[in-house]
């Protein structure tokens, strides 16, 4: 006969699973096994013996002075061999040969374990993890599938999803990676922790770490944008009218800012002061171009900047990215418009008003059209609000 009690404190030490619930799942196993092989015609129990290290089983039957169903009642006489003392209704519990059924806790005793060990390792990743979501951890690339990244974090495995991930990085087996948790999902399989490369998140964690001033909250990332790979910028404010919160971002000889430049593999970041004023706030925002003005319009949340000829195509980016990365930071609709072309977009107005005045009738404002305006789809769709 296996003694359970060997193999119940390995799996306690190792796996850090209660022995009580081992123990009730090796209970469990034994007394179905043993009400599937009589066909649940009998009234079983089934008890953890310490001392011996097995699972007993016990066979309960009801004294009667007559039996009628052999298999749940016994007769007076009958008991009363077993127990002296026994009375008519009593309930009488006998011991059945452990022989018979130490096969049965032998084979249920490594699938119980095995199933209840997968439980708790899946309870404990859970656990671990559905309160971390927002944070960094570092992992050791495992292995790809369907270029999904299996990431070992010691005791757990995550999942660097493909889209999750910046498209000019590459990982090789045994990579270290630092990555963002973007989400702890249940499924079939078990808890499932979501990490990601190219959430903003992953940037203002970034800062957290190394900028002491963010770590102790004088100093707040407000908002924060980005195009993995490509450009971030984030907004930050200091709660410490001592302290420069670009500054302290920046750090001695741009030290801070490159650390966490290096950390995202060359991703350039623009830091700008977060202020209340919304036009303040987008004229920072659109930097390094200059703005000339800005014209508000707070039922639509929407900005139209104007700025000097030259300075149109720095204000809009390459392929629109300043002006998009800037809507996304503030939150609201910005449109882009030079002097000139806002000047012609004046005057075709006053033209049509005047036409308006004189025919009393409506024209359509066609400047608007014709003028060279960048609107940010995804600052329309509420993306990266702060």
């Amino acid at each position: 006969m296996i003694n359970l009690n060997h193999i119940i404190d390995q799996v306690v030490k190792d796996k850090g699973i209660e022995r009580s619930i081992l123990v009730e799942a090796l209970e469990s196993a034994v007394l179905s096994a043993a009400n599937k092989k009589y066909r649940n015609t009998r009234d079983l129990e089934a008890h953890y013996n310490q001392d011996q290290g097995e699972v007993e089983l016990f066979e309960f039957v009801t004294v009667v002075e007559e039996v009628q169903d052999s298999y749940k009642e016994i007769s007076l006489e009958e008991a009363r061999e077993i127990d002296p003392d026994v009375e008519v209704g009593d309930s009488l519990g006998m011991k059945l040969d452990s022989g018979t059924f130490s096969r049965i806790a032998a084979q249920t005793a490594k699938q119980v374990i095995i199933q209840k060990v997968r439980e708790a390792e899946r309870e404990w990743v859970y656990n671990e993890f559905k309160d971390r979501v927002g944070e960094l951890v570092n992992g050791i690339v495992r292995r790809y599938e369907r270029g999904d990244l299996i990431v070992d974090l010691g005791r757990a495995e995550a999942l660097l999803p493909h889209r999750e991930q910046v498209p000019r990085e590459s990982y090789r087996q045994g990579d270290r990676v630092r990555a963002y948790i973007a989400d702890v999902k249940l499924s079939p399989k078990g808890p499932q922790v979501i990490l990601s490369r190219t959430h903003p998140g992953l940037v203002m964690e970034l800062f957290r770490v190394e900028v002491p001033e963010i770590s102790e909250g004088l100093v707040e990332i407000k908002a924060c944008a980005r195009e993995p790979g490509s450009r971030a910028k984030i907004a930050v404010v200091s709660h410490d009218h001592d302290i420069d919160p670009v500054g302290a971002c920046v750090g001695m000889r741009g030290s801070r800012v490159q650390n966490v430049v290096s950390e995202l593999r060359g991703e350039k970041i623009d830091i700008i002061p977060w202020t209340p004023d919304i036009g303040r706030f987008a004229c920072a925002a659109i930097a390094p171009a200059e703005v000339s003005r800005v014209y508000v319009d707070s039922d639509d949340k929407a900005l139209e900047i104007i700025v000097p000829d030259d300075q149109l195509s720095l204000a809009i980016g390459k392929k629109g990215q300043n002006v998009r990365l800037a809507a996304r930071l503030t939150g609201w609709k910005i449109d882009i418009k030079s002097e000139s072309r806002a000047e012609e977009a004046q005057a075709q107005g006053f033209a049509a008003a005047e036409e308006e005045e004189s025919s009393e009738d409506f024209s359509v404002d066609e400047g608007a059209e014709s003028s060279s305006t960048v609107a940010d789809d995804a600052a329309s769709e509420g993306e990266g609000k702060a």
